[in-house]
């Protein structure tokens, strides 16, 4: 699975942090780095002892592509109206324009990471960096809805082929001592990332350049990729030094399971049919089928994709269902707010990408004050007080649209959206290092790639369902502001359901079991 977590906006430090003290007491057998062009000299035993020459120029291809995906999130939820404007089809599609690329993200990370242990770190890296090239172009050209959303698809499944590759390149290049300054690069770049992301989308969209309208949200990838590619030889190669075995089984089951779970639950708008949460149950089953497959195969002594002791106890599976639950709403409040200010009031994707400045903001100031100080103080209080600051954002954001007239800009509704993203940067740091703290050396990969995929398909389902309530009453004027109450309402149901699988995440193991919490966390249980 992969090792490392693509948090949104300033969580990657936290998240670099966790991975990278894993790293130093970390049981894993030494990693074979097969020769590249560049490499130092060789011995008998591989590449000469000393300091990869091109690390910090590859570095700088592995961070691009980071910031290619976090922006190719974030920038198309903003350009989503102008393309339901353009190509037609029905309002509903518009939360898929995002869906479709996080679902299979999820989905692809599965096996990616795996595929990377047997063909190559880099050279599967390469490969999706220009399987992104090319779908990004397709989904420039998309002549109508349902080309984007399948270019979309396979857009999010080229992204699983690059992200998981990232650390493990990271891991082969750079000693232990430059190791953690390296690693320390990928939150800020994140956080950027993030904060650009719906600012771009909205500046690239309104401007037209060169006639291209909302097609410029794709085409901007194109001269990333092709900066990362002309790095990418630079790049040292690595893979594991007994290759794994691919489990098309179990990854079947994962991905049958999930689908069943999620798309029929996002596939409308408003509350599901019958015929929606019988293949949400049946989706279930299979994921349990899953479960019970990976135990067998660790049994007979094969490699599973997750590790099944992961699923033991209560602390790691509640994580699991927080990472769902915290980044439904948080993806579900974004597209909200963006269908609401661009179909709603007809402000343009300028006004909306402006609008959510505020909250990616206070996401990344937050986050950098939790991750660098306030958890280690304060232990896993930061993560509650992050889910009640967020609460009063979407209350205060919920009022904003109560209190506008019919038709007019929310004006409270930016500062609404700075106190909800301050929400969020406090949650996340404390969230990523909680989770990965309660597990073995040996499950740290397997979970991080866990969250990582629960994290993608929770952002999958807060578009798509809450995104749909509101489309449910689209309207104008107060009858939109309306809608936009809904969908928070929506939003809040689901981040109360959060605060009791927090709970069950942070409280105390049972007595006996060793615990790796910073000393904040004893001092918090104290009290």
């Amino acid at each position: 699975m992969a090792e490392h977590s693509t948090a949104p906006a300033g969580t990657g430090g936290a998240a670099t942090r966790t991975a990278r003290d894993t790293l130093a007491t970390s049981d894993r057998p030494p990693v074979h780095h097969a020769p590249a062009a560049h490499d130092s000299p060789a011995t008998p035993d591989g590449p000469a002892p000393g300091p990869y020459r091109w690390r910090w120029t590859a570095l700088i291809a592995l961070l691009t592509a980071e910031a290619m995906n976090l922006l190719d999130a974030t920038i198309v939820q903003v350009a989503g109206p102008v393309i339901h404007t353009d190509l037609g089809g029905p309002a509903a599609a518009i939360p898929w324009y995002s869906a479709a690329y996080t679902l299979t993200f999820a989905l692809g990370l599965l096996t990616a990471a795996r595929l990377g242990d047997i063909a190559g770190r880099r050279r599967v890296f390469r490969i999706g960096v220009t399987a992104f090239a090319l779908t990004s172009l397709a989904c420039a050209l998309a002549p109508n809805v349902t080309v984007l959303i399948g270019m979309r698809a396979l857009q999010g499944a080229a992204a699983a082929l690059i992200i998981p590759q990232t650390f493990g390149l990271i891991r082969a290049m750079f000693d232990d001592d430059e190791l953690p300054k390296a690693l320390g690069t990928i939150g800020p770049v994140m956080g950027l990332s993030a904060v650009l992301g719906p600012v771009l989308g909205g500046v690239l969209t309104h401007a037209d350049l060169f006639g291209t309208g909302w097609r410029a949200v794709f085409l901007v990838n194109l001269p990333l990729a092709a900066a990362v590619l002309a790095i990418a030889p630079r790049l040292r190669e690595d893979r594991a030094p007994v290759r794994p075995r691919l489990d098309p089984a179990g990854t079947a089951l994962a991905m049958t399971g999930t689908a069943l779970l999620v798309c029929p639950l996002a596939a409308g708008t408003g509350a599901p049919s019958a015929t929606a949460w019988a293949a949400a149950a049946l989706g279930a089953v299979v994921l349990f089928a899953f479960t019970v497959h990976q135990r067998r195969a660790a049994a007979a002594g094969r490699t599973p994709l997750v590790e099944p002791s992961l699923l033991r106890g209560r602390a790691f599976p509640a994580a699991l269902a927080t990472s769902t639950l915290f980044f439904a709403v948080m993806n579900g409040v974004m597209i909200t707010v963006v269908l609401h200010l661009e179909l709603g009031l007809d402000s343009g994707p300028l006004t909306a990408g402006l609008t959510l400045l505020p909250w990616s903001g206070g996401l990344a100031v937050a986050s950098f004050a939790a991750g660098g100080s306030l958890y280690a103080r304060y232990g896993t209080r930061v993560l509650h007080a992050g889910l009640v600051t967020l609460a009063v954002g979407l209350a205060a954001a919920a009022l904003a649209y109560r209190t506008a007239s019919a038709g007019d800009y929310p004006v409270g509704l930016p500062f609404a959206l700075a106190l909800a993203g301050l929400g969020v940067g406090l949650f996340t740091p404390p969230f990523f290092s909680t989770a990965l703290s309660r597990v073995s050396p040996q499950e740290t990969g397997s979970a991080a790639g866990l969250l990582n995929a629960v994290q993608q398909l929770g952002g999958t389902l807060g578009v798509a369902v809450i995104g749909g309530v509101y489309l449910s009453g689209d309207g104008s004027g107060q009858a939109a502001a309306t809608s936009a109450q809904q969908a928070l309402v929506t939003a809040g149901v689901l981040l109360a359901a959060t605060v009791p699988a927090a709970w069950a995440m942070t409280s105390r193991r049972r007595a006996g079991a060793a615990t790796t919490e910073p000393d904040a966390e004893a001092a918090d249980d104290a009290h």
